[in-house]
């Protein structure tokens, strides 16, 4: 039996790429980025984090994660500090202009978010969140 219509994969390949370019789209509009908004997000407690411990948080390699970092302490939004207790870690912390740039992107999150589920109903949402949920482990399982 063959499939009819567009494959689900490529379908999900080409929503997936417009839904992250109209994201960041909207985080740039008000001067952020994903990964700005991805380190900011994870920075957001306030103890300090090793730089170690944020890539394994972002799921990126230590070289990425400081080249983020040394564009975000440029722009005034974090501070990296050695570590007293160890010179070998770099603590990484928010700056007051990381907090307000990450309140600012987060009114951008939420507001994609409620144009991105428009028109769609709690019950539909959790469907989704269900599906893509399958997919994901249907392809973890068969890889």
């Amino acid at each position: 039996m063959h499939p009819t219509g567009v494959p689900i994969g490529l379908q999900l390949a080409h929503s997936a790429k417009a839904v992250s370019r109209a994201f960041n789209d909207a985080l740039a509009e008000v001067g952020g980025s994903v990964p700005t908004w991805f380190v900011l997000t994870n920075l957001t407690g306030e103890e300090w984090r090793t730089q170690q411990e944020l890539a394994r948080a972002l799921g990126i390699e230590g070289p990425t994660l400081t080249r983020h970092l040394d564009s975000l302490e440029q722009e005034g939004l974090v501070a990296r500090r050695r570590d007293p207790n160890d010179r070998r870690a770099v603590r990484v912390e928010l700056t007051d202009a990381g907090r307000e740039l990450h309140a600012t992107l987060l009114r951008a999150v939420i507001a994609f978010n409620k144009r991105l589920l428009s028109g769609l109903s709690e019950a539909e949402i959790e469907e989704l969140r269900g599906l893509l949920g399958r997919l994901e482990q249907n392809v973890r399982q068969n890889a």
